[in-house]
């Protein structure tokens, strides 16, 4: 494995960090000494987090924020630049469910919703910090993708397309971005205790899923020196060991 497996000193802007994996990613890498930018949409629960964080003696910046609104993404990235300087690491974890019904009978307005969410989301996030990466020659951005996001389901609508859509995008700008060393990887969770969990499955118990917390490690390393040649890769977390 090359380079070392740290994120000490490290600019992570991650969104949908107010609960679920976000927050965990968020505590993981406060924890392991990177320099945390937060977004959501919940100003209340973002806030908990961020002070929380504030406390263990993390270093944060914080806006909520919905993805979609290009101002607000650059205004938080350049928040991060202005103090610590370039993002070093973008984690596009927000995202939101939408209806589980078949295509033929999807509502439109949901439709546009969540692929404005998921997807073009994303692509504000990454266009606010791609400049400063390009400027340091180095970046790793890791696109949360699901296990419902390069097979075939049905009934998964909206969100399903969108994460297929996610890893299209995480693959064409590995390829643009190869020579900028910019690396781009997509990583699914796998089933987790979260909220949307619930929502998509609300026959199930919760307490039978994994904790986020137990699924960060394949994001700190991706996040870390250790993975400098690793891109255009899709991981699954529960699966990945370091080694």
């Amino acid at each position: 494995m090359a380079g070392e497996q740290s994120v000490s000193g490290k600019v992570v802007l991650i969104t949908g960090a107010s609960h679920g994996l976000g927050r965990a990613l968020a505590e993981a890498f406060a924890r392991d000494g990177a320099r945390v930018a937060l977004c959501a949409r919940g100003e209340a629960e973002l806030a908990a987090v961020a002070e929380s964080l504030v406390a263990s003696g993390a270093e944060v910046v914080w806006r909520a924020a919905d993805v979609r609104d290009e101002r607000a993404i650059n205004e938080l990235a350049q928040a991060a630049e202005g103090r610590w300087g370039p993002v070093d690491v973008l984690i596009n974890n927000a995202s939101i469910l939408g209806e589980r019904v078949p295509l033929a009978q999807y509502p439109i307005p949901t439709w546009r919703e969540v692929l404005d969410v998921n997807v073009t989301g994303a692509l504000i996030a990454i266009q606010a910090v791609l400049p400063g990466m390009r400027s340091a020659g180095r970046g790793s951005i890791i696109n949360v993708t699901s296990g419902v996001g390069n097979v075939a389901r049905a009934d998964w609508g909206a969100y399903a397309i969108s994460k297929w859509a996610i890893e299209a995008l995480t693959y064409n700008l590995a390829l643009e971005e190869r020579e900028s060393g910019i690396r781009v990887n997509a990583v699914d969770p796998g089933a987790m205790r979260t909220r949307m969990r619930q929502a998509a499955y609300p026959e199930e118990d919760p307490a039978r899923q994994r904790p986020p917390a137990e699924l960060t490690g394949v994001f700190l390393w991706l996040a870390s020196d250790a993975s400098e040649n690793v891109t255009g890769q899709r991981f699954r977390a529960p699966e990945w060991r370091a080694g």
